[in-house]
């Protein structure tokens, strides 16, 4: 229940702190006076969209602050506005999105306004009303759990299908692409290797000429420079014994003279592996050939980029079969969810036409209590053709305010009057099995007076006895039921206009009734009147 409200620079309100008591709240007021300020309020802060006319004072910030109690917990919301448009939310002083607000108010608050009554001619709202009179909370749970399932595993089957649908247009090319690029049996660093192998065949004979050449200078029959610097070194050699730098000498050309064996050895060596081979030079270059045209054709620079693409090409082929066993194993998973959905559905179904009975018997019994005593009330249930998101059912409900006419859609045959009527009794009917703690009706009397007013409000009394009810009414037949009684006026002062709300008490209570009924001008038979309804009440809830 809604234990305390606070409000700051909200519209017409400067600063209100107010508590609130369990049971039947009456809220009353001038027209103009701002009645429901106060339920803007509590709206923003149970997370309605916010906008730029919440400002009192467009100075400073909307701060909206409200203390529940949800099954003996304690919790403190509270929505700021500032200037600029931005808004925090927090509960318990932790900072939460606006959207979790709002989750959290369908467990602690239903507000009906006058508006409201279109829903009435929602046939979803019906539903929802039947499926909470019958307990259907967690079936309902379970069956949107698989419905949802179902919906996802739907999409997914629709995109499998499209995408192998649009593979298999071109999987005969990129077949033939990956069987290209198999038989070119490529390698990593294949091109440069044959590419710097065809320099050589191609040149060589030059090559081999060359190499003879260097070779035949550094040694032939008569003359070899290894021979002829190892005599140096041994003549350098005898005389170091005379001439000490000899012998530093003799040790260079030592040097020098291994360092051209190894040169000539390693020249000797190139001879025999230059191979002048014309049926080679064929052989490399018709394989430079095949990879240039595979490069270009595939638009890459590089065999390690034909190889990346026909490791591409491999995996698409080998995931269009994984694609069939996928779509087997989704086909399967969908028809096994839509025979749990039938289960749950059938279920539903079941628990919905136990139910539906006995909600309209306590229904319409609800609404002959208020001055309609021939009103037939009936709930008609029929199969779909397909099952959706909220099951099996079509629900329609149809009313007859005289029991002498066949009952029709109640949207469509109910009067405004009437409609505020069935709506209360609805939520009734709702306040026996909710588990919401406060329930909030602004001016749920409208198109209603006099004897019919007077049940309203005795019956909007009775279901204060099971849970808070805030009622904001112009009627004084509601405002003067037992319960406690606030006053919402509209004064001027040096900010303006303003709203303010208090609490009446003993003969403030008696003037507020008396003014509703009579008007601006109090007449001491209003008064008396006012007396008399206020004592009624209160006796009536005594009994």
């Amino acid at each position: 229940m809604l234990n305390h409200l606070s409000i700051s620079n909200y519209v017409l309100i400067r600063e209100l702190d107010m508590d609130f008591p369990s049971g039947l709240n009456i809220i009353t007021g001038e027209t103009g006076a701002g009645k429901s300020i106060m339920l803007g309020a509590l709206s923003l802060l149970l997370g309605h969209k916010a906008d730029s006319s919440v400002f009192s004072d467009n100075t400073r910030n909307c701060v909206i602050e409200g203390e529940f109690d949800l099954d003996g917990e304690q919790l403190i919301l509270r929505r700021v506005i500032t200037p600029t448009g931005r808004s925090r939310a927090f509960l318990n002083d932790e900072p939460v999105s606006v959207s979790e607000l709002a989750n959290l108010s369908d467990r602690l608050v239903d507000i009906h306004e006058q508006h409201h009554t279109r829903l009435l001619s929602n046939t979803d709202y019906q539903l929802s009303i039947l499926d909470g009179y019958a307990g259907n909370d967690s079936l309902l749970s379970e069956y949107g759990e698989l419905w949802n399932s179902l919906h996802e595993k739907r999409k997914e089957l629709i995109s499998l299908r499209e995408s192998m649908a649009a593979a298999s247009k071109d999987r005969d090319y990129r077949q033939f692409q990956f069987d290209q690029l198999y038989a070119a049996s490529l390698r990593d660093g294949e091109l440069e290797e044959i590419e710097a192998e065809q320099k050589m065949l191609s040149n060589a004979e030059m090559i081999k000429a060359e190499l003879t050449h260097a070779s035949g200078a550094l040694e032939n029959e008569e003359y070899t420079v290894a021979r002829s610097l190892k005599d140096s070194v041994s003549s350098l050699s005898k005389l170091a014994r005379y001439i000490p730098e000899t012998e530093e000498l003799a040790g260079r050309l030592s040097e020098s003279r291994i360092e051209i064996e190894d040169v000539l050895a390693e020249v000797n060596s190139l001879i025999e592996k230059v191979n002048v081979s014309p049926q080679r030079l064929s052989e490399v270059e018709e394989r430079m050939d095949v990879l240039y045209t595979l490069m270009k054709k595939h638009n890459v620079t590089s065999v390690e980029e034909l190889i990346s693409i026909r490791e591409d090409l491999e995996e698409s082929l080998s995931s269009e079969e994984s694609d069939g066993e996928k779509l087997k194993e989704l086909e399967a998973v969908i028809a096994s969810l839509e025979e749990e959905i039938d289960i749950k559905g059938d279920e539903l179904s079941r628990r919905r036409k136990l139910s539906a009975e006995s909600f309209k018997e306590e229904l319409q019994s609800s609404i002959r209590e208020l001055e309609m005593p021939q009103a037939v009330f009936e709930v008609v249930l029929t199969s779909r053709e397909k099952p959706c998101a909220s099951g099996k059912d079509e629900i329609h409900f149809l009313f007859s305010a005289n029991g002498g006419r066949t009952p029709g859609e109640l949207s469509k045959v109910a009067s405004g009057g009437e409609l505020s009527r069935v709506m209360l009794s609805l939520k009734k009917v709702i306040s026996g099995y909710t588990t919401l703690p406060t329930m909030i009706f602004d001016e749920i009397d409208t198109g209603v007076s006099g004897r019919m007013a007077d049940r309203m409000g005795r019956m909007i009394a009775r279901m204060g006895e099971k849970m808070q009810i805030f009622a904001i009414t112009h009627l004084p037949q509601i405002a003067s039921q037992s319960g406690t009684h606030f006053l919402i006026e509209k004064r001027t002062s040096t900010y303006g206009s303003q709203t303010s709300i208090r609490r009446l008490s003993g003969d403030e209570r008696v003037t507020e009734v008396a003014r509703m009924l009579s008007g601006d001008t109090l007449t001491e038979a209003a008064l008396e009147n006012a007396r008399t309804l206020l004592k009624e009440n209160i006796l009536i809830k005594k009994q």
